[in-house]
């Protein structure tokens, strides 16, 4: 195993995992992944959040070396919550309670040194939650991460899942209805206080298309009418 470059010496990174909005993620070997970032990145916040949860026993991806765009961390095995709940591998009510209770342990975590408030991952989505089976549930993509409100947290997730709801209405949006209300009913706090917030964070993303950002007013409303039964 090489550190703490990223790949051996003059070599490029491993296949494509898979190509995000703002990074890549290469295979190095069976243990390791290489997130790359295509633009500049804070990687030093990104990497003291997650080295900061991790002592805390909070479940991430060890992280095994940080320079430049490049991010090395652990490979984590298994299906997303989003892969087991298409393939009915685990119940809608089930996957909203794992949902809520990874929200619970994060803002449970205390606070980095010198911060007010706990950290937030603003991106706890189904398809950011890998269920390995040696560590459990385990959160991926901490590039959002900071520290801030813990309901902000909720209600961004919940805006997140309705942009999927408010969509055409099929078999997969109306599962995505369903899990919203489970897991805003599982959730603690206040998340409809920071539905606003949350949503000036959606509508600042660059990644955003015009039919995506039209999503956002009727998510906001689905998640404040959930939060209000």
């Amino acid at each position: 195993m090489t550190s703490p470059g990223v790949t051996e010496p003059g070599a490029g990174p491993g296949p494509l995992l898979a190509e995000g909005t703002t990074a890549d993620l290469f295979l190095l070997d069976d243990d390791r992944v290489l997130r790359r970032y295509r633009e500049r990145h804070d990687l030093s916040r990104e990497v003291a959040i997650m080295r900061h949860l991790g002592a805390h026993g909070f479940p991430v991806p060890q992280v095994w070396a940080a320079e430049g765009l490049d991010l090395v961390m652990e490979r984590v095995h298994g299906p997303t919550l989003l892969q087991g709940l298409v393939a009915e591998e685990i119940t809608i009510p089930a996957g909203a309670q794992l949902l809520a209770d990874l929200h619970h342990r994060l803002h449970a975590v205390p606070p980095p040194e010198g911060e007010e408030h706990a950290v937030v991952h603003l991106e706890l989505h189904p398809g950011n939650v890998v269920l390995s089976e040696t560590h459990g549930p385990v959160l991926l993509d901490w590039s959002h991460a900071r520290t801030g409100p813990a309901d902000l947290d909720v209600a961004l997730t919940g805006v997140l899942i309705a942009e999927v709801a408010v969509d055409d209405d099929t078999e997969y949006t109306r599962g995505a209805r369903a899990f919203l209300a489970a897991f805003l009913a599982a959730a603690d706090g206040d998340p409809a206080s920071q539905v606003d917030a949350a949503l000036r964070i959606r509508d600042e993303d660059r990644s955003l298309v015009p039919g995506e950002r039209a999503l956002l007013a009727p998510a906001a409303e689905l998640v404040r009418h959930f939060c209000s039964l």
